[in-house]
């Protein structure tokens, strides 16, 4: 449903993505792994158009697009069929739980407001947050502010989902409670594509992994294979960290 063939981004006259290429299957988990500064939230905002990749193209759901030559309706078009989940929940803070999932649906797709309350409150009560309608982000812990982030990415009905690493900026203890949400995503079939550095989730979750270094691919495979059987010396160097 989603392949991106040979993506370039420059800042200044660094090249951060070196021609990187992935395609994800509908209902994939697709982990994107690789140390710190190797381009992989560069990738994901370049996916979804956050940033403008250099050049490259982009096919999804059939319809090919040339990243150098994309234009605005076709970037808005793509972008009601996907939703994005930040590492700093990206919530507006003067707004309630509820009020942070309808805003998209009320705002930006028009839906009468009763409609949208409906689908927010049963997209709260599927991350677990069916007692926190009405709660701030400020009430809220960071585990339990991804999960409203989490709601409202599914409140848009994507067809798939990119995470750019959503439990990095939590306290450890809340990490299970956002990584499981995400695991019952993937047990209903959710297509998702994840930046990460949660290993065992990777491993346990994923259908496909991705490991980059230094803006390029270094390997590809199925978790089991990635994770028993690397065939890169680089990967089973980072597997040992």
């Amino acid at each position: 449903m989603l392949e991106i063939q040979n993506i370039r981004k420059s800042f200044g006259g660094t090249e951060v993505l070196k021609g990187v290429s992935l395609k994800v299957e509908k209902g994939d988990v697709v982990a994107i792994l690789g140390p710190s500064g190797s381009g992989k939230t560069t990738l994901l905002r370049c996916i979804n158009f956050l940033e403008q990749a250099d050049s490259g193209a982009f096919l999804f759901d059939g319809q090919q697009f040339s990243y150098d030559r994309i234009t605005k309706k076709e970037i808005a078009a793509l972008r009601k069929k996907t939703a994005f989940v930040f590492q700093n929940y990206n919530l507006f803070q003067n707004k309630t739980a509820l009020q942070n999932v309808t805003e998209g649906l009320v705002i930006g797709r028009r839906m009468p407001k009763g409609q949208a309350a409906e689908i927010g409150r049963r997209m709260l009560d599927k991350v677990g947050m069916s007692e926190r309608y009405d709660y701030y982000p400020s009430q809220l812990s960071g585990g339990q502010q991804q999960r409203v982030a989490i709601a409202r990415a599914l409140a848009a009905d994507p067809e798939i989902i990119y995470f750019d690493e959503p439990t990095s900026a939590l306290d450890p203890e809340l990490i299970g409670e956002v990584l499981e949400v995400m695991r019952q995503l993937a047990r209903e079939g959710m297509t998702m594509l994840v930046v990460t550095h949660e290993m065992d989730f990777a491993r346990e979750v994923s259908s496909q992994v991705i490991f980059m270094e230094d803006g390029a691919v270094v390997e590809t495979g199925s978790a089991r294979e990635f994770f028993e059987n690397p065939k890169e010396e680089r990967t089973r160097a980072f597997l040992r960290m």
